[in-house]
């Protein structure tokens, strides 16, 4: 039953202070399952991470679901969705109910100034993380000419994200990838 307890707490956690979405709130449930309780290595988070990227959907309750479902069975996963759906249900009611009472629309926009800085900072946090995994795994020059292929085709190019990261798995699934020793 502890194990269910630290499963709610992890994601409703990184939930309630994880502003802008998916992918702003991986760091939050990555320091919760990895550092704070343990439940995952860094490796088996970041390959989580990577699998629910390629899927379709909200990146949170995917992880969730997957997370849970791997350390609490099928109640585990049951119970990180709804603690990771469940603090944007509390704040979608509090912050409408805000939003008819404040009718100040330039202290709406200062506060969400203030805190899309810091939602950048944990994204670039994530994504130099992930860097250095794929470093690892992959390799300095590949990892990097990979980074750039894919921002070139989606930014440059306007390939469908869809399929460039389509592109990206069958491209990992032909290269070699570097042995890496477990720690």
């Amino acid at each position: 039953m502890m194990i269910q307890k630290q499963l709610f707490l992890a994601f409703f956690r990184s939930g309630l202070v994880g502003f802008g979405g998916g992918p702003a709130t991986i760091p939050l449930i990555q320091k919760e399952v990895v550092e704070q309780y343990s439940m995952l290595t860094a490796d088996e988070f970041y390959e989580i991470m990577a699998i629910g990227n390629t899927l379709p959907g909200p990146i949170v309750t995917k992880m969730a679901g997957y997370i849970g479902f791997r350390v609490g069975g099928v109640l585990g996963m049951l119970n990180a969705i709804l603690a990771a759906i469940l603090p944007s249900i509390f704040m979608m009611f509090i912050g409408f109910q805000l939003l008819f009472q404040v009718k100040n629309p330039s202290m709406i926009q200062g506060m969400l100034n203030g805190v899309l800085p810091v939602v950048s900072v944990m994204m670039f946090m994530t994504f130099l993380d992930c860097l250095k995994k794929t470093n690892r795994s992959f390799g300095v020059y590949k990892g990097i000419a990979t980074i750039f292929g894919c921002l070139i085709a989606i930014v440059v190019l306007h390939i469908d994200a869809s399929l460039v990261i389509c592109a990206a798995i069958l491209l990992a699934l032909l290269l070699p990838v570097k042995e890496v020793a477990k720690a």
